[in-house]
């Protein structure tokens, strides 16, 4: 049989695909344009819990998908600092400028590598300590998922703005150009651990629920 003979059974898979892809798609513009939802305000960062849903539909859609869904998390992260921006929104879209200071090619790469690697690493990690493990849903699996995700996004982030704007960075932050990158750790322990540790804890309830072979057959996953 030809391989590239499109079955029934293909077009409904594929279908199938796009709707769920649709669905987390539609759970992250939700988060991201709801006020103190998706980006809480901090005054001199936001924090976000929008990659909980790119770091679940990696692991439940797998690579590719994870990858799109931390492409449009990256995508509403370049609108809202651009829109509605703060004092170092310029480190996230080339279309905002602080005094001297102003977004280029590096705002994009800040703005969307890390994000959609959020949709790839989880799911490597959950499969290797699954393949290590037993064959059943391993809630290690899911911990460290949730822990990873969150900790390529933060852990990205902020070294990619110190590669990019260290200067900048500390300027629109009041703080001394030799002393950014202490206050680049002070950020990633206040802001980035929380969020890691909140990542893991949902990411386990929910995807113990969603990996469950009822819930799944239930929901067309």
């Amino acid at each position: 049989m030809n391989a590239n003979v499109i079955t029934p059974q293909k077009t409904i898979s594929k279908t199938r695909g796009l709707a769920q892809t649709a669905l987390f798609t539609a759970l992250i513009l939700l988060m991201a344009f709801t006020p103190f939802l998706g980006y809480i305000p901090l005054g001199f960062t936001r924090a976000t819990i929008i990659h909980i849903p790119v770091i679940i539909g990696a692991v439940l859609l797998g690579p590719k998908k994870g990858a799109f869904l931390g492409g449009v998390f990256g995508l509403t992260s370049f609108i809202n600092n651009t829109i509605n921006p703060t004092v170092t929104s310029f480190v996230f879209t080339p279309f905002y400028s602080l005094g001297t200071y102003s977004g280029g090619l590096g705002s994009l790469i800040i703005c969307f590598l890390p994000r959609i690697l959020v949709g790839v690493v989880p799911y490597y990690v959950y499969c290797l300590v699954k393949k290590a493990g037993k064959k059943q849903v391993s809630s290690v699996g899911l911990v460290l998922a949730g822990l990873s995700g969150a900790l390529t996004n933060t852990l990205l982030v902020m070294n990619l703005i110190f590669l990019f704007f260290r200067e900048a960075y500390a300027s629109a932050n009041g703080v001394a150009t030799n002393a950014v990158y202490g206050f680049i750790l002070s950020i990633i322990g206040i802001n980035g651990v929380p969020e890691a540790i909140v990542a893991a804890i949902l990411t386990l309830c929910i995807g113990r629920v969603l990996l469950n072979a009822n819930v799944r057959s239930k929901l067309g996953f």
